[in-house]
């Protein structure tokens, strides 16, 4: 009797860290980083702009993926605690972030592109 009550509070106490590893791995929203460099629009081979146009869809993609981590990190820590619309701000400003620093890059990116195919006229 008391081997068992023993182990089911053994496997109880499994039970909970394996939950909170669970919920601690999925808690690391990796924030996105932007290409190293973008290429001077004014000497760049069609090459290197190639690249960098893929690097920034790819980029694109991880400040999407950015975005649906913070929602599902959100879910996980705040569910049915008084803390959701604080933490429901704090996700947003991050998301926010991510995606102000991309359009700025993309900004620059589109500038440099402009010119690149300027240089072709």
């Amino acid at each position: 009797m008391k081997i068992s009550a023993s182990l089911g509070i053994a496997i109880a106490a499994l039970g909970i860290a394996l939950a909170s590893f669970s919920l601690a791995a999925h808690a690391d929203c990796a924030y996105p980083k932007a290409p190293a460099a973008i290429p001077d629009g004014k000497t760049a081979s069609e090459a290197e702009m190639l690249d960098a146009m893929r690097a920034f869809k790819a980029y694109n993609e991880e400040v999407t993926a950015f975005g649906s981590c913070l929602d599902l990190e959100t879910k996980n820590k705040a569910a049915g605690t008084a803390q959701l619309m604080q933490l429901k701000t704090l996700q947003m400003k991050k998301h926010n972030a991510a995606v102000d620093e991309l359009q700025q890059k993309a900004k620059v990116f589109n500038e440099q592109v402009r010119l690149f195919k300027a240089r072709a006229t």
